[in-house]
Order: structure tokens, then sequence, then C-alpha cells
């Protein structure tokens, strides 16, 4: 069985182009092809073939953009690949790039992305968590690119402050609110396992909470003025 080579994509490219008007010659100044739409000033198009959608076929286009007016990337078409994987359209469309799918069973091009620039939807809500969590934690307790410890996001630093506090005795929700707003909620939700209701309204630190204490120890929190702790 003979390797597809990228020559193949040629053909249905070629084509496609020709079909919007352009006037369509292959390898011309180490670029796979190259198309050109008469006018003043010509609109000039390149397109680079790859068997499949790659790091350096993308870094291929963002050079061609200085010189042409658009710029194509075309792949084989598949099931499963690159070419229909979401994030690499995204990427496409950010550096407004297009993106070509070639059927080769069919000899018909599929256009995935147009080649314009695009700015992406804002994300309002991921944008203001960000900048609540940004906001909420105290100092950098969490270096970049952690990924075999628990992340000390601003509500962990919150629950290990109660915790804290508790230590060996109870305490009340009341007793924490100057350590944290929502103590009431984070001894109820114990999403960490780390309080056990002494009594009701009364809460103590359970095995867990004191390995947490112990383990990771909260960060420094300045309380404020008042707050009584009640120890058993």
């Amino acid at each position: 069985m003979t390797a597809l080579a990228e020559t193949a994509l040629y053909g249905p490219v070629k084509s496609f182009l020709e079909a919007q008007g352009f006037a369509v010659k292959g390898e011309v100044c180490g670029c796979d092809v190259v198309a050109v739409r008469p006018g003043e000033p010509p609109v000039l198009v390149i397109a680079e073939l790859k068997l499949s959608f790659t790091l350096e076929l993308a870094l291929q286009a963002v050079d061609r953009l200085r010189a042409a007016d658009q710029v194509y990337l075309a792949v084989v078409a598949s099931r499963r690949g690159r070419d229909q994987d979401k994030r690499v359209h995204r990427l496409c469309r950010l550096l407004g790039l297009g993106l070509l799918a070639v059927d080769m069973r069919l000899g018909k091009v599929v256009l995935l992305c147009e080649p314009t620039p695009y700015r992406p939807r804002p994300n309002l809500p991921r944008r203001r968590r960000l900048l609540r969590e940004h906001a909420s934690r105290k100092g950098d307790p969490t270096r970049g690119g952690s990924t075999r410890q628990p992340i000390m996001t601003a509500y962990r630093q919150r629950a290990l402050a109660c915790a804290a506090a508790i230590g060996g005795g109870t305490a009340r929700p009341r007793d924490l609110k100057h350590l944290a707003e929502d103590a009431g909620a984070i001894l109820l939700r114990n999403v960490y396992g780390w309080f056990d209701r002494a009594e009701k309204g009364i809460y103590r630190l359970s095995e867990a909470g004191l390995t947490a204490l112990r383990d990771q120890p909260a960060e420094p929190i300045e309380p404020e003025p008042g707050g009584s702790l009640q120890h058993g």
C-alpha cells in the first residue's frame, strides 16, 4: 500500500481556491500553494499542506501571514484527529488562519475555520471567578505549576484558619466570623471532612482536621478585634 503524500492534497485544495476566483500554482517561493485573485491590489492567499495538524504547521503558517492576505492550513480529514479538535479550531481562529480538511476518498474540501481575525467571546463568569479568587487569597500560598499537592484556594485558607482556631477545643460558627464570614457554611458543608459536630451548634476537629493542621498549617491571618472561642 502506497503511503499518502502531501501532494495528494494539492488537487482538492487547488479546486477549492479556484472556485473562489483564484489562479492557483504550486511550490512558489517555498510555499506549497499560492493563489492570486486579480485586483488593485491583488489578493494573495497561501496554503500549506500537511497530512495532519502539527505545531510546526501552525508556526509555518504564522510566518506566511507576513506576506499573504490570507493563509490556509490544509490537512487530511479524519474522524478523531487534530482536525476535529475544537481547541485546534479555536487556535486557528485566534491566529486568523483558515483550516481545511481534505476528504481524500471524495476529493472534497471542508472549511473548518475561516481565515479571518477573531476575538473570542468573553467568558465573563470565568473572569469574575478568577478576579474574586485572586483577590480573596491571602498572600501567594501555592507555586504555579503545582500538581501533586492540594491547591491552596481562598476557601481552603479560610477552612484552615477555622480549624487552627478550633485546635484541640470546640467552637461555634459565630466565634469564627472574624476569620471567615462564611464560617457557618464552612463548618456545615465540611468539604474536607475536617469538622465534627460536638453538640448542636458546636464543632470540634476530626482526625482529618488535626492531620491537615499538622501537615499544612494555615497562612497567618490577622483576626479582627473581638470574637471569642469556646474551648472544652
